[in-house]
């Protein structure tokens, strides 16, 4: 007979935010924990857009999970894409193996969202990894390349073509970026082309920017666009995209040969789970103590978790900070034995950066902009990047760039094909 003080396995589902924190306030005495991700390293999804505009290399925002969890004893880290849950044995199954639980924290994110427009698939540029950050770096270091070589003038500004569908903080920023290396890289380091050949389109379906942030944080950034140089175009929604050109609801078409994609998100449906168990995006129902509806000992956080709140009654927002004291809250009743601690979201702000002291922050009562918003982001996001080499490279990155308006990882390296793995249809299945 088993006995009651035999630790129980826990099977985490995802490496991001909510993952890494319950990870380390598990009691170890009480629980094994198993880590599945298709990863084999955490990521810092906050600084993709500036993998994408050339500003970090993508190792200075990764961190390996077995590098994380090495003096972890009773954790364990296995690569591997989740292919069923069986409730009912309680196993979890990959592309590899099957592995068993008795507790199973679902933390595996989300994935865009197309809103029915599926096509756009294998069409747009998107922003959900660290693989999808850096297609889009290449993709804009490639075009940059192209249109210096040019000779015709009307190619050139069709191949700078830039849309970006969604101003919320990754759209915003995104686009911000681009602006940035329109006003001060293509000037000192492309001789060949003209500010003015880069077009830079940002698309938004409600009536301002940002729009769950302050309606002062909307107005600065809206400003801080045009500073650089970012056309915006609101109340407007997309309804296709066809041999390059964006077609809107209002009848309106853009031409666009790079089209970026980051106006909404939704969970992805794991096999094995009914249908009653999701709510709206994909995204599982569960109850104040982060419970799956209907299961005493599968839980759900972060992205991939709906809660409703009064405050909140579209659910509490998909934020690393929901994430982050979810998973908190989570563990600490896991380890007390008793579910009596209820989860409650403690807002402590948002914010986002435009560019160079262009950046927007609402903390509370305190709404700041510019300068002061821009170092208070840039604090943020340093302490919060795993492993102190990162922090310190991202550190010295950010100041290079600041000092001398450039950045010198603006490297267009394409992988190179090698030898087929069978294991890769597996995957996708």
């Amino acid at each position: 007979m088993e006995s009651e003080n035999a630790k129980k396995h826990v099977i985490i589902i995802g490496g991001g935010f909510a993952g890494i924190n319950a990870i380390k306030v598990l009691d170890k005495n009480k629980f094994d924990i198993t880590l599945i991700d298709r990863h084999n390293f955490h990521s810092f999804p906050p600084l993709f857009y500036q993998i994408a505009s050339s500003g970090l290399d993508s190792g200075s925002i990764s961190f390996p999970f077995r590098r994380e969890v090495r003096h972890m004893k009773h954790v364990r880290f296995h690569m591997g894409e989740v292919k069923k849950v069986d409730t009912v044995a309680k196993t979890v199954t990959t592309q590899f193996e099957t592995v068993s639980y008795d507790y199973l924290i679902v933390a595996a994110g989300t994935t865009n969202n197309f809103f029915g427009m599926n096509d756009l698939r294998d069409k747009v540029y998107t922003l959900k990894s660290v693989a999808e950050a850096i297609r889009l770096r290449n993709e804009i270091l490639d075009r940059l390349e192209r249109a210096s070589i040019a000779t015709d003038h009307e190619r050139k500004k069709q191949l700078l073509s830039f849309v970006v569908i969604g101003a919320g903080p990754t759209g915003v920023e995104v686009a911000g970026a681009i602006g940035e290396m329109k006003r001060y890289i293509i000037p000192r380091e492309y001789p060949e082309l003209k500010k003015e050949d880069l077009k830079i389109l940002i698309v938004e379906g409600t009536d301002r920017v940002l729009r769950t942030m302050s309606e002062d944080a909307s107005r600065h950034a809206y400003e801080y666009l045009g500073h650089l140089m970012v056309d915006v175009k609101l109340n407007t929604t997309m309804v296709g995209y066809d041999n390059n050109v964006v077609k809107f609801a209002d009848g309106e078409e853009v031409y666009c040969e790079t089209l970026i994609w980051t106006a909404g998100i939704t969970g992805e449906p794991i096999d094995g789970f009914d249908k009653s168990v999701y709510a709206r995006g994909g995204r599982f129902k569960v109850d104040e103590y982060n419970r799956v509806d209907g299961y005493n000992n599968i839980f759900a956080l972060g992205d991939i978790s709906y809660l409703e709140a009064p405050e909140y009654p579209r659910g509490y927002p998909q934020m690393a900070q929901v994430a982050i004291q979810q998973a908190r809250c989570l563990a600490e009743n896991l380890n007390s034995g008793k579910f009596d601690k209820k989860f409650k979201y403690n807002d402590k702000g948002s914010m986002a950066t435009v560019g160079r002291n262009r950046a927007v922050a609402d903390l509370h009562k305190l709404h700041m902009y510019g300068r002061p918003a821009w170092v208070t982001w840039m604090f943020v996001h340093l302490i919060s990047i795993l492993g102190m080499r990162n922090k310190l490279t991202v550190l010295i990155n950010w100041i290079w760039a600041y000092c001398t308006y450039s950045t010198s990882l603006r490297l267009l390296v394409r992988p190179s094909k090698y030898p087929y793995r069978k294991h890769w249809d597996l995957a996708k299945e």
